[in-house]
Order: C-alpha cells, then structure tokens, then sequence
C-alpha cells in the first residue's frame, strides 16, 4: 500500500505538484480569459456570478497553491502537495461511495494521450466492484470549435473511458485520441443515454469539458485539473464539481500510475 509519505514524494519527483511544467503565465492567461467569460476557458461552466481577475487569483491560491501575489507573472507555477493529497482522499472516499451504491459512471477525458490509463484503472476497478461503466453515443459525430476552425471529430470509448478523436486521422501520436476542452461530448453522450433511456451517470469522472459539462447539467463530478483549469475549480466552489483535484495533468503517462494505487487502496476498491 502506498503511503501518504511516498505519495507526497512522488508528487513533487514527477512534477504533479510542487513547481509544475505549466507556466504562471498560461495560468494567469486562463484566469483573464475565464473572467471575461471566454468560451475556451469557462469549457461548458456557467458562472453563477462574476469572478474578476483578482478574486479568481485568490480562490486559485485556496484551491491549488498557486501564489496569490499579481506582481509574480512569470516561471513554472506551483501546486502544494498537501492539497493534492487532501483532494486525492476526497476523491477516493466519494469513489467509494458511488461503488457501494453500484452507482452508473461516465468517465471522458481530453487528455487522452496523458490521463487515460489513470482513469481507465479507476472505471475497471468499478466495473469490477459492481459499477455500470457506461458508454453511450459510441461512434457519434461531434463538431468542435477550435483555432484552426471547426473540426469533426468521433466520440469513442477506449478502457472505458471516453475521449474524442479527429475522424479519419489515424497518424502517429492520435492511437489514443485528441487533446480537447470542449463540453460537446459530454452533452452529446448525455443526450444519447437519456434518448436510448438510460440508464444516466450518477457520476462523472474526468476533466476539462466532461466535468464541467456534466456539472452544468447538474451531474456529479469528480476531477482533475491544473493550474490553468480555474473552471473546474470555480465548479467546485459554487458546488457543481465535488471533488477537483489540483495536479498537473500533462505529465509522463506512467506517473499517474501511483495516484491510481493510492486511490484504489483509499477507496477500498484495491484487488
């Protein structure tokens, strides 16, 4: 069993959390673009209210441990362990919640190329426990807005775990999928399972454009998200998102390994 302690080491060996490979530039650009209502950083999320510039900085600071200075506007940003390490326990435990009700789960990610292996050990070791891992519109088409215009792309499930890719790009480096935040593919896999009806995911687990897509559709959700993701966070502070997890969600593949053992074994889900 892997212990807190290790898991705080490997966090800061691999760069998860500590000083992390996004750059307190990309973060604050987020947080502009999230105050002025940007599409491309709000990824489905309505806010309830205005988050100016300034208090955003603020709850970035409570959330991930980002510095909460203005004048710093340069060099790698940070996310402090010990919140990863309490939201990883959040996490873990409402897991194992939904476990114990043989909950229905919907997991999607548009960080395919980095976090699927991460959420695809979580889906089966639910499937195992009981879980209806759900896996709805396979196949489906979903036109997606992104700076080189719109693109089609195909919502399709690997391990369990949604994502979408480009359709007809089969090159090198797409095998797991493409890099996406938008909420289109979760609206979309939500509408054909309320269509076939049902059943609907009691819980959603993922990032990006899964979370808060599904939160605001009012569907539980569980992240991961990094410090240039303020929309997940703000999903959590006004309660659309239960659990966000602060972490750097762009690392080697075979680091998310770790974090897979711990939660498994923390939500009693571990074989």
């Amino acid at each position: 069993m892997l212990t807190t302690g290790a898991l705080r080491a490997h966090l800061l060996a691999a760069r998860l959390a500590g000083p992390v490979a996004t750059s307190r530039e990309a973060s604050l650009r987020s947080y502009r673009m999230f105050a002025a209502r940007d599409p491309r950083a709000t990824l489905g999320l309505v806010p309830q209210r205005g988050w100016p510039e300034p208090e955003l900085l603020r709850l970035m600071a409570r959330r991930c441990g980002v510095s909460a200075d203005p004048r710093h506007v340069a060099g790698p940003d940070v996310i402090d362990p010990q919140r990863t390490l309490e939201a990883l326990d959040a996490f873990a435990r409402r897991l194992g919640e939904a476990a114990a009700a043989g909950a229905a789960v919907l997991f999607g990610t548009g960080h395919p190329d980095r976090l699927l292996g991460f959420y695809g050990a979580l889906a089966d070791a639910l499937s195992t426990a009981g879980c209806e891992v759900l896996m709805p519109a396979q196949g489906r088409r979903v036109d997606i807005a992104t700076r080189f215009g719109v693109r089609t792309y195909r919502l399709e499930y690997l391990g369990g775990v949604a994502l979408v890719r480009e359709a007809g790009v089969r090159c090198a480096g797409s095998e797991t999928g493409a890099h996406s935040h938008s909420p289109l593919p979760v609206r979309v896999a939500l509408e054909a399972a309320a269509a076939a009806g049902g059943p609907l995911p009691g819980l959603v687990v993922g990032d990006h454009g899964w979370v808060c897509g599904a939160g605001q559709l009012g569907v539980e959700t569980l992240a991961v998200a990094d410090t240039d993701d303020p929309a997940v966070f703000v999903g959590e502070a006004e309660g659309r998102v239960s659990v966000a997890v602060p972490l750097d969600d762009a690392a080697c593949a075979a680091s998310y390994g770790p974090l897979v053992r711990y939660v498994l074994n923390r939500a009693c889900l571990a074989r």
